[in-house]
């Protein structure tokens, strides 16, 4: 089975979509594996590092249009899509709800794509949830970027000089990345709240050693996957009234709650960032699903009245490399636990939960229940 490894072409993206080491592994499957040339250049991995694990290194239309399988970090552009194989499989982070145009064009195109940020949350899709491994990397990464951008140290300290006072942080949102956010600020010394609407977590937010702030808001809770419900406007009005108080009292805020699938929810408004005190910080991790703060902008750092709003998108990619080897562990996980070994390939079991669960095209239409246009009487 051909499988092609296409390099990412997204503006300032360094990571890489599988490492020599996994090439080697697909290719001891049984795998015939072709990768775009240059793919590991952003981690300097040269071309010969995956031609001495078993890999041709080809151009990208050559890879393209004779793949079976088609294995990428990102969504692909439309260009891209026209050059693929009628039947081919496509596998990555295809941004499902966010790509209007593509998924018609690859069931057009009559490719069956495989979005991983729709993977079911369950025990066995763990190792191939890719979503959670760079979510992980980018709550360690907000952390370090605020204590680096911070006029104030994180832990306390005693000095013949004085005793400094430990930095006082919050964190908004306690998934994944938040839940990372709240060890790693805790690691560096400081003193943590956080808050989130699924009362589940609280549990989890005190084993860090933080402190979980309560906020009355009625019935909340979270999906079936496991992700926090999207509040009412009424909801909303009161998390923001109870947040502004703990922003306040803040000199470093963490956002990362985002809505699966729906525009990241405003927690923090104008007024709330205006009430906070100069030289605090926001980092905003939603920021590329729209932002949890009023006036955020993405890949930019601003400051309103001595607040610095950090909105820095695509932050698992400052830690390129560990980025890469995780995504890349996800990716080979999910190949391996679909492989045939006995013919040596890929074989696309729609029956099972995985597949069902994440399969957005095929058969020349868009299957997936949450993405297929609706029809004359649904609408």
């Amino acid at each position: 089975m051909n499988v092609f490894v296409a390099r990412e072409m997204h503006p300032g993206e360094t990571r890489v979509p599988l490492l020599p080491a996994n090439v080697q592994k697909l290719v001891k499957l049984g795998a015939a594996v072709a990768v775009e040339e240059g793919l590991g250049n952003a981690l300097s991995f040269g071309d010969d590092a995956y031609a001495k694990v078993g890999a041709d290194v080809v151009a990208r239309a050559a890879g393209l249009a004779r793949a079976d399988l088609v294995l990428r970090l990102r969504k692909p552009p439309l260009d891209d899509v026209a050059r693929m194989r009628p039947g081919a499989v496509l596998v990555g982070l295809l941004d499902p709800f966010g790509s209007p145009d593509l998924l018609p064009a690859l069931a057009a195109r009559g490719v069956s794509a495989v979005s991983l940020e729709l993977l079911p949350r369950t025990t066995l899709a763990q190792k191939m949830d890719a979503l959670s491994s760079q979510a992980n990397l980018a709550g360690y990464v907000a952390v370090v970027l605020a204590a680096s951008r911070s006029a104030k140290i994180f832990p306390m300290m005693s000095t013949p000089a004085g005793t400094i006072a430990p930095a006082r942080v919050l964190v908004v949102g306690a998934g994944v990345a938040g839940l990372q956010a709240i060890a790693t600020a805790r690691r560096l010394g400081a003193v943590v709240e956080a808050y989130d609407t699924r009362p589940a977590v609280e549990e989890q937010v005190r084993s860090l050693g933080a402190r979980f702030v309560k906020i009355d808001l009625g019935e909340t809770g979270q999906t079936a996957g496991g992700y926090a419900k999207e509040l009412t406007p009424a909801q909303l009005e009161l998390q923001r009234q109870a947040l502004a108080r703990h922003c306040a009292a803040a000199d470093v805020v963490i956002a990362t709650a985002q809505v699966f699938g729906r525009r990241a929810p405003v927690l923090l408004t104008h007024d709330v960032v205006m009430g906070m005190a100069p030289g605090s910080l926001v980092v905003d991790l939603a920021v590329e699903s729209g932002g949890n703060v009023e006036g955020i902008r993405l890949d930019e750092e601003i400051e309103i009245n001595g607040v610095r709003l950090i909105g820095l998108g695509n932050l698992p990619g400052r830690v390129a490399y560990n980025a890469s080897q995780m995504y890349a562990n996800n990716l080979f996980n999910f190949v391996e636990h679909f492989w045939d070994r006995a013919a040596a390939r890929f074989e696309l079991r729609r029956a099972d939960e995985l597949i069902a669960g994440a399969l957005v095209t095929h058969g020349g239409a868009v299957v997936h229940p949450a993405l297929r246009p609706a029809s004359p009487k649904e609408s």
